[in-house]
């Protein structure tokens, strides 16, 4: 038998034979007047949007919401899911599940603010930073959704220094 995050329901991650640990996790692509949100990664190394590995008795959905608040101090409502997108971590490969979210609150205090950096972007620099394609899919995608043009002009961050 297997969890939400597709581990054994008994706990911890294992490899079965012939097959990798699939971990679910969910994202949000934050937008707010005209701009998407981005954070670094706890590293500091990337920039990224907000997402975490689903826990048992929460949607993907409320995931996207509880992330983009711990991760960026944002309150919103989500649009329906875009896509997934997966990438290699944690010895298996992550499955996200990624949404589109219109930010109501953005909050000068919130539980990673010491940890991350966020950066407000217009969307053609923001899929320049991301490293994942099928992600940079998505934000040009949500983008067109959201009614803006790709063209940008400047960042806009609470810490305009990038990471690296």
């Amino acid at each position: 038998m297997v969890n939400i995050r597709g581990e054994p329901s008994g706990g911890g991650r294992r490899n079965m034979a012939g097959h990798e640990t699939l971990i679910r996790q969910a994202a949000a692509i934050p937008w707010h007047e005209g701009r998407v949100c981005l954070v670094t990664s706890r590293s500091r190394r990337r920039w990224v949007v907000p997402k975490g590995t689903l826990e048992p008795g929460k949607s993907a959905g409320e995931i996207a919401l509880q992330e983009a608040w711990e991760e960026a101090g944002l309150l919103g409502v989500l649009g329906s899911a875009l896509g997934t997108y997966q990438y290699e971590k944690y010895g298996g490969i992550c499955l996200v599940t990624v949404f589109p979210m219109r930010v109501q609150d953005v909050q000068r205090e919130w539980p990673e603010r010491l940890m991350r950096k966020r950066a407000w972007l217009y969307p053609d620099e923001a899929v320049e930073l991301i490293d994942e394609p099928a992600l940079r899919e998505m934000i040009r995608r949500s983008a067109l959704l959201e009614g803006l043009p790709p063209a940008a002009n400047s960042l806009s961050s609470d810490d305009t220094t990038p990471p690296g």
